[in-house]
């Protein structure tokens, strides 16, 4: 057996939602919406299915929703994009690991931010690569250019970024961008940006995307994901663009992967990025009222939060809050005593973890939430009490 895979665990996501499933805890863990998600998407799925064909769509991806994606691109954050810079992938899963086989040859090294999203560091090693990591803390989680700087050696070929940063809900500046891309650019790197949170910013936020930067068109892999758009995350449509030299290599690793995606999901999709701005707009609303909810239920309950920009999350500071318990601890006396799952962030890090931060995902029912604050609150004497 492949040791990387034979020792590996399940992921924190699907132990802490099953711990939710046997307890009967409400489960503020994994990242999925409540609700249905925009009824024209799912109407233009299914119509699909019994008016177009279900047969393999071309490789990489329906040429429409390939135009689609561009046009979105440009409309929304002012790149220019063709539809030969585009490749569809089943999620942006796939789309990271197609990004990372193509570009990886053994012994490369590529650069992380930590906290990161947990299939980056397997990815990396099952081709070949070296990661290595810069540490980003609490409560800011700022990127240094001192730090990034020592990260690079002579075999560094690739930089990994997250952006919004899913684990810690932050955005990057302008100003961080500018540094990762001067540094990209002074060191001859590629960029894999999986970019997936764009459309999830709150508080009149606008994503930038790095590939927008000086220097970055040529050398950078954009990720998106329609799932994250429209709150369909088991639709599993993802995409790469890139500079047509790269876009060319990804898709002959996209080809060995899952090959091609669905074809009603892609009509889906393509229908959903030409009409349905006013609903990915309505939903980012929706999502930063439920993290007002859960942000106003946990400081009453005595816990302090930390800042959230972007994402489905928001996360409490238990030594802020008096708490001495490591996030695992804590998480597992959260589902006992209060029958709330939530997720340690430390789960987030290969190396030199942070431990005392836990992430609760607020894209919930107004009364999941306020059931869920209210356990939380009725148990709070006894969290964080070992």
């Amino acid at each position: 057996m492949n040791p990387l895979y034979a020792g590996m665990g399940t992921t924190i996501f699907e132990a802490m939602s099953a711990r939710a499933r046997a307890t009967g805890a409400i489960n503020l863990g994994q990242g999925f919406a409540d609700g249905r998600g925009p009824e024209a998407v799912l109407e233009a799925a299914a119509r699909a299915v019994l008016e177009k064909s279900n047969q393999y769509p071309p490789m990489i991806g329906l040429p429409e929703l390939r135009q689609g994606v561009a046009d979105h691109y440009a409309r929304h954050q002012g790149l220019n994009l063709s539809a030969d810079e585009v490749v569809v992938t089943s999620g942006a899963t796939e789309a990271l690991a197609a990004s990372l086989f193509a570009l990886i040859e053994p012994g490369d090294e590529v650069i992380c931010f930590q906290p990161l999203y947990d299939a980056y560091v397997p990815l990396i090693r099952q081709a070949g690569g070296v990661p290595r990591f810069v540490r980003l803390s609490p409560p800011e989680w700022k990127i240094d250019k001192a730090a990034l700087e020592a990260a690079v050696t002579p075999r560094t070929k690739l930089l990994l970024l997250n952006n919004p940063l899913n684990p810690a809900a932050t955005m990057c500046s302008a100003g961080e961008l500018s540094v990762i891309a001067d540094v990209c650019v002074a060191h001859n790197l590629i960029a894999v940006c999986d970019e997936v949170w764009e459309h999830v910013t709150f508080d009149g936020a606008r994503h930038l995307p790095l590939i927008g930067f000086p220097g970055m068109r040529e050398r950078t892999v954009k990720i998106g994901s329609a799932g994250k758009i429209f709150a369909l995350t088991g639709f599993k449509v993802g995409w790469m663009c890139a500079a047509p030299h790269i876009a060319r290599v990804l898709a002959k690793a996209h080809q060995f992967l899952t090959f091609t995606t669905p074809p009603n999901l892609q009509w889906a999709v393509t229908e959903g990025l030409a009409t349905q701005d006013g609903w990915v707009q309505e939903a980012r609303h929706r999502f930063q009222q439920g993290r007002d909810r859960l942000k106003a239920g946990l400081e009453g309950a005595g816990f302090v939060t930390l800042p959230s920009a972007a994402t489905y999350f928001l996360s409490v500071d238990l030594a802020a809050s008096g708490i001495a318990l490591g996030d695992v601890a804590f998480c597992d006396q959260l589902i006992d005593e209060a029958g709330v799952a939530a997720i340690p962030v430390s789960a987030f890090y290969a190396e030199d973890a942070v431990t005392n931060v836990v992430r609760f995902c607020f894209v919930k029912e107004d009364a999941t939430l306020d059931a869920a604050i209210e356990r939380i609150a009725g148990a709070r004497a006894a969290l964080g009490t070992g």
